[in-house]
């Protein structure tokens, strides 16, 4: 290798020598660096590293030095900190909407943010094998086709699809048309929020989703997508489970009031209802989620208007009493 091709290359080596395996516990000797440079064809004397270690804390790079037995040189800070990729690791690893081998993907390239003697650390705390994973890997590029639409003010076509007992696709018999507005990770899933002539504003499984295609037709505008919060949105609907919304009101024991809390935000207004209950109205898409939830609570949570609501809850229960009851 030609002496000036060597000398563009040591500065690049060099740094990633000291992303690749340097932190504060394990520092490179200066004999490493060296070693690293000399088996890529490019020799160079101690005094030269200390003026490109000089020249790299000058670009940025938070290098620093331990002195004495076991000493070297070591990157003291990175664009993410070890814990925070750990909480990255542990979204990935459990996020539903993610194939296993996408997943490890990912994985494989965070702990390319660390030194490999960290990287270690995260690679212990990976389980992603045997969780229960989506089987539709084209999900990775769905996402962006819709962030794409939505950045473009555009309308998209596409299939849409349940997966049979055969563990195949089963596609329904049209080409959806709708106007993507949000997209909103719940329970593990991605979901789009779109409004749709025939539905109206709805949202749809985005791992259920193929054949995404932008129109170039601007997106409809309602009443409804105008006043869309995808917070708001994504609290009233259970689990993603749709139903009609309507204003319902509910009284829950005190001990679940940090259950409410979680589920509607913190800005909840909870309001005393004698020593032991509160009551609490919110808007809800009434859906069998929504009152499986509230029947998981027993005599400790219960619907108090509409009369409508506390109907369907009371025939739900007796359906599930009746399945139950002595032969």
């Amino acid at each position: 290798m030609a002496r000036s091709e060597g000398q563009k290359l040591k500065l690049l080596l060099i740094k990633d020598l000291l992303e690749t395996e340097s932190d504060e516990n394990h520092p490179l000797p200066l004999e490493r660096i060296l070693q690293h440079l000399r088996l890529r064809g490019i020799r160079a004397e101690r005094k030269s590293i200390y003026s490109d270690l000089a020249c790299l804390r000058a670009y940025g790079m938070d290098i620093l030095t331990r002195r004495g037995r076991g000493g070297g040189y070591f990157l003291a800070s990175r664009a993410f900190s070890l814990p925070e990729l750990k909480l990255l690791v542990d979204a990935v690893q459990s996020s539903r909407f993610l194939t296993e081998r996408k997943s490890l993907e990912l994985i494989s390239k965070l702990e390319r943010l660390t030194s490999i003697h960290e990287a270690g650390r995260l690679r212990r705390q990976v389980v992603v094998s045997g969780r229960v994973k989506t089987m539709n890997e084209s999900i990775y590029y769905n996402v962006d086709a819709i962030h794409e639409a939505i950045a473009s003010n555009s309308r998209i076509t596409f299939r849409y699809f349940e997966w049979g007992a055969d563990r195949k696709k089963h596609y329904r018999d049209r080409t959806y048309e709708a106007s993507p507005y949000a997209l909103i990770w719940s329970n593990e899933n991605y979901y789009l929020v779109a409004d749709s002539a025939r539905h109206g504003l709805t949202h749809y499984r985005v791992d259920k989703m193929s054949h995404i295609t932008a129109t170039g037709e601007p997106r409809a505008v309602t009443e409804a997508s105008r006043r869309l919060d995808p917070a708001a949105y994504s609290r009233s609907v259970f689990s993603m489970y749709g139903g009609a919304v309507q204003r319902v009101r509910m009284r829950f024991h005190q001990s679940l009031a940090g259950v409410v809390v979680d589920r509607f935000g913190r800005d909840a207004i909870l309001a005393p209802d004698g020593p032991d209950f509160f009551t609490c109205t919110f808007e809800i898409a009434v859906s069998p989620v929504f009152l499986g939830w509230m029947a998981s609570f027993g005599d400790k949570a219960e619907i108090l208007f509409p009369a409508s609501v506390r109907e369907q809850l009371r025939q739900l229960l007796s359906a599930s009493l009746a399945q139950y009851a002595a032969k």
